[in-house]
């Protein structure tokens, strides 16, 4: 083989060599884009876990590893600007998560692979063609089970006897919503509860919200959507002066004041997609890792909530519960 040749043959096989081989010899660091629908602070526990695992895994910031962070606070609407914007710096990996955040990381992208920590129904919403194949550039980890909306009612009217009426508070603006109700009312039919929706698109709807639910229902359900979590505080104390029993997706509501969730561990996802990434970041393509189901739910009770709202919580519950807190 004459040199030229030679050099030329040592180059394409340098391009084709998976990134984490070219980050150990020294070379480029692999650059992680990391897609938020909130705010650091509000996500810190999450993108915790995924950056452990990665450092698990032989990834570590500094040293063979960037992550470039974007944020869009609540906002939906800035997702597609931030999206572009890591498409720009052309990054290694998008790792997004939750609904809006992966499919405007889709519509800004064909070609860099992009994995999502959690998403509620990503075949319904349109993220993947389906779980086990999901096609394209895109994979991740579904926070959705089958049977998830009839547990959670369930649980809720274990602590709210009374359970007759039932209202939801969801973001207009989120298509996961609209699956998330959906769902929700085809389980309260079943259990013979009346379901009625508020839709909010901004934040500030939030107070002529609560002053219609006031004497309309007995209790609410607050769907884990970006713009609801980045007011989950507000929610809550909302809900408590209107003397109203919440249920919802995500523990991080009932550690705000909220009475009590059901749902996915979200940081056990987020460690997940660690694994994920450092597949793709080792030569593994998006198209062939299948979107995978959530395996660990918990239940998560606000015992101080409960005793305002002048509930009492059945000892079976307490006993499986995850964690009460006091």
């Amino acid at each position: 083989m004459r040199r030229r040749e030679f050099i030329c043959f040592i180059g394409r096989g340098a391009a084709a060599w998976p990134l984490a081989a070219r980050a150990q010899q020294g070379g480029k660091l692999a650059t992680i884009g990391l897609l938020g629908s909130g705010t650091a602070a509000a996500q810190n526990t999450w993108t915790a876990a995924f950056v452990q695992r990665m450092r698990e895994l032989g990834w570590i910031e500094g040293r063979n590893l960037t992550i470039e962070y974007r944020w869009a606070e609540g906002h939906t609407e800035r997702l597609a600007g931030l999206a572009n914007d890591l498409v720009r710096l052309n990054v290694d990996v998008i790792l997004t998560h939750n609904t809006p955040p992966p499919l405007a990381a889709k519509q800004a992208t064909s070609v860099i692979p992009i994995v999502f920590a959690t998403a509620g129904d990503p075949v319904g919403s349109g993220i993947v063609a389906s779980l086990a194949r999901p096609g394209g550039n895109i994979t991740g980890l579904s926070s959705e089970a089958p049977d998830a909306a009839g547990k959670k009612l369930e649980l809720l009217r274990a602590v709210v006897p009374g359970l007759h009426r039932l209202a939801t508070l969801a973001d207009v603006n989120n298509p996961y919503a609209v699956l998330d109700v959906s769902k929700i009312n085809q389980s309260a039919r079943a259990l013979r509860i009346d379901v009625a929706s508020f839709e909010i698109q901004r934040g500030e709807q939030l107070d002529s919200t609560f002053e219609m639910l006031k004497g309309q229902t007995d209790a609410l359900y607050v769907l884990p959507v970006p713009l609801l979590f980045t007011n989950r505080v507000r929610i809550n104390t909302l809900a408590l002066s209107a003397r109203l029993p919440t249920l919802h997706g995500v523990r991080e509501y009932v550690e705000a004041g909220g009475l009590m969730s059901y749902g996915p561990n979200w940081p056990s996802m987020w460690r997940r997609s660690g694994d994920l990434v450092d597949k793709i970041l080792r030569g593994a393509k998006p198209a062939d890792i299948p979107v995978e189901q959530p395996t660990e739910f918990d239940l998560i009770i606000n015992l101080t909530t409960a005793k305002a709202l002048g509930l009492t919580i059945p000892d079976k519950l307490l006993a499986i519960a995850n964690e009460v807190i006091e």
